[in-house]
C-alpha cells in the first residue's frame, strides 16, 4: 500500500471518529433529561445541555449540587451518594432540586460507576429524570385514597368487600366495630365470618350467596348478625358485582345495615292490629250477640207465655178446650216469627248477587302487591312474578278476588317470619285449561301441619288467628264458579292456589 493510501485511510477515520463523536455529543445534549459524568472525587467532569439549562452555572463547584437538593432530602441523598461511592455500588434516589428559577421540581436521579480491569471506579456515569408529574399525580393518587377510606370508614352503613369466590377482604371501620374485629390481621377478618351469622339464618345466608356469587345476581336478604358484645341483631344486607370492561367478576361490593329496631318496632305494630283486631272482633261479636239476643228474645218469650196459658186452660176443670186452642194457635205464629228473626240473620252471612266485570287477574295481581308495597317493603320479603302474560279474562267481583289475593299473600309472608329469613315469595298466574285460568302463591315458610283441616272454620295454626281465612276465600272462589286448594311443596313451604272460569265470547 503506497503511503498516499495510508494517508487517506488515516483521514477517514479521523473523520469518522470526529462524526461519531459530534453525534453522540449531539444525541446526548438533546435527550429528554440530564446525562452527567463525574470523577471519582464527585466532581463533574460532564453536564449535557439539558443539565446546564435547569441548573444555570451553580454547579461549577464541587459538590454544588447536594446544596440544590431540597433540605428535607439532602441528608438521606448525601448519605446515599456517599455510601455508593465507598462501595462503588449504584446511586439510585427520588428528591427535590432546585433549578436556576428557584423553584424544586422532584427527579429521579440513576449513577452507575464505570471501573477499570482492577476493578477500580474510574468515572461515573448518570441520568436524572423530571418526575414531578408522577409525583403530583401519586400524591393526588395518595390523597384520593386517603379521602376514599375515610369516607368507607364514616359511612353510617357496615361496608364489606369479597374477592368473586366469596372471600372476605376488606370491612370498614364501622363494620369491624360492630363485630369487634382486628382490621390490622385480613385473615382474622375473613376467618371470623363464618361465626357471625345467626345459626338458623347461617345455612341461609351460605345458599343465596353462593347462589348469587355462582350466577352474578345481586345478593338481598334480610339476617341476624352476631354484635360485638354478644347479641344477635337483624340485619338487612346487599351487595352488587363490581366487572370489568368483558363482563368478568372482580370483587363484590356490600353494605348490611342493623334494622332491629325496625323489626322490633313492625313486630310491635303488628301485635298491637292482632290485639285491635281481636277486640273488634269481640266487640262486633257482643254486638252481634246482643242484636240476635233481643230480636229472638220477643218471640221466644211470647212462646213461653202462650204455652203457659195453653196448659192452664186444659188443665182447668173442666178443661177449656177452646181457650187452650187459641193459645196453641198463637204459640204457632210465635214459632213462625222465631224463624223469621233466625231467617234475616242468615241472611247477612249469604252470598248475595254482586255486579261483576270482565278483568285481567295479572293486574289484579299489580293491584294488590301496589296497595301492600309498604308491608312487603318493612319485611324485606322478595317477590317473583312468573305470570303469564296471554292470560284471559275472567267476570269476577275484582274487590272481592282482591280480597282472597290480599289474604293469601299475607298468609304467605306470615308464614315466613319465623322460619326463612330469605322471605322469598313467588305468584303465578297460568291458562293450563281451555276454560280456567289458575293462580298460584307459593311461600318458602314452614307449610300445613294438617292441610285437611285449613278449610274448617275456626281451626288455626296462628296462636292469634281465627282460622276464617281461608274458608272465607274458599267461599269467595266457590262463589265465582272455581276452586281454592292447598298443598305442602316438597323442599320448603306451601303453595295456595285457586282456579276461575274464563269470561265466556258472548
Amino acid at each position: 500500500m503506497s503511503n498516499d493510501d495510508g494517508l487517506r485511510k488515516d483521514a477517514a477515520f479521523r473523520e469518522h471518529t470526529r462524526n461519531s463523536a459530534e453525534f453522540a455529543i449531539d444525541l446526548l445534549d438533546n435527550v429528554p433529561g440530564h446525562m452527567w459524568s463525574m470523577d471519582p472525587a464527585g466532581r463533574f467532569i460532564y453536564r449535557n445541555r439539558s443539565m446546564d439549562a435547569y441548573f444555570g452555572n451553580g454547579l461549577q463547584d464541587h459538590g454544588a449540587w447536594l446544596e440544590r437538593i431540597h433540605k428535607d432530602d439532602q441528608r438521606f441523598v448525601a448519605t446515599t451518594w456517599r455510601r455508593s461511592m465507598d462501595a462503588g455500588e449504584p446511586f439510585d434516589s427520588a428528591h427535590r432540586l432546585r433549578g436556576a428559577d428557584g423553584a424544586f421540581r422532584w427527579f429521579r436521579a440513576s449513577g452507575r460507576p464505570s471501573k477499570d480491569a482492577h476493578g477500580r471506579v474510574t468515572v461515573w456515569h448518570g441520568q436524572t429524570i423530571d418526575i414531578e408529574h408522577q409525583k403530583k399525580a401519586e400524591e393526588s393518587l395518595r390523597a384520593r385514597s386517603v379521602e376514599l377510606s375515610l369516607l368507607v370508614d364514616m359511612v353510617p352503613s357496615n361496608l364489606w368487600r369479597l374477592t368473586p369466590d366469596g372471600t372476605t377482604t376488606l370491612v370498614n371501620r364501622r363494620m369491624a366495630d360492630y363485630l369487634g374485629l382486628d382490621l390490622s390481621n385480613v385473615s382474622d377478618v375473613a376467618s371470623v365470618m363464618d361465626t357471625i351469622f345467626h345459626p338458623d339464618d347461617a345455612d341461609a345466608v351460605y345458599a343465596e350467596l353462593t347462589r348469587c356469587l355462582a350466577n352474578g345476581e345481586r345478593f338481598s336478604m334480610r339476617y341476624r348478625l352476631l354484635r360485638a358484645d354478644g347479641v344477635y341483631r337483624w340485619m338487612s344486607g346487599r351487595a352488587e358485582p363490581m366487572r370489568d370492561q368483558d363482563g368478568n367478576i372482580v370483587q363484590w361490593f356490600g353494605l348490611c345495615h342493623d334494622i332491629e329496631d325496625q323489626v322490633q318496632t313492625t313486630a310491635a305494630l303488628r301485635r298491637s292490629a292482632e290485639k285491635l283486631a281481636r277486640a273488634t272482633q269481640a266487640a262486633n261479636l257482643s254486638q252481634l250477640s246482643a242484636s240476635i239476643a233481643h230480636e229472638v228474645n220477643q218471640p221466644l218469650a211470647a212462646i213461653a207465655a202462650d204455652a203457659d196459658a195453653c196448659l192452664r186452660w186444659l188443665s182447668a176443670e173442666p178443661a177449656n178446650i177452646e181457650r187452650g186452642k187459641r193459645a196453641a194457635e198463637r204459640i204457632t205464629l210465635d214459632v213462625a216469627a222465631a224463624v223469621e228473626v233466625v231467617s234475616r240473620i242468615r241472611a247477612l252471612f249469604k252470598h248475595q248477587p254482586q255486579s261483576r266485570a270482565v278483568e285481567d287477574v295479572n293486574r289484579l295481581v299489580y293491584e294488590v302487591l301496589d296497595l301492600m308495597s309498604d308491608e312487603i317493603a318493612a319485611t324485606t320479603t322478595r317477590i317473583d312474578l312468573v305470570l303469564d302474560q296471554h292470560l284471559p279474562k275472567v267476570a269476577l267481583d275484582r274487590v272481592q278476588v282482591q280480597q282472597v289475593l290480599v289474604n293469601l299473600i299475607r298468609n304467605g309472608i306470615q308464614a315466613m317470619d319465623t322460619t326463612n329469613p330469605l322471605r322469598s315469595l313467588k305468584i303465578m298466574s297460568s291458562h293450563d285449561q281451555p276454560d280456567t285460568i289458575r293462580i298460584s302463591v307459593e311461600d318458602t315458610g314452614s307449610g300445613f301441619k294438617d292441610p285437611e283441616r285449613v278449610f274448617e272454620p275456626f281451626f288455626t295454626t296462628k296462636g292469634n288467628g281465627m282460622g276464617m281465612g281461608l274458608p272465607i276465600c274458599r267461599s269467595i272462589v266457590e262463589a265465582h264458579g272455581g276452586k281454592l286448594w292447598v298443598a305442602n311443596n316438597e323442599t320448603l313451604g306451601a303453595t295456595v292456589t285457586f282456579a276461575l272460569p274464563v269470561a265466556s265470547a258472548t
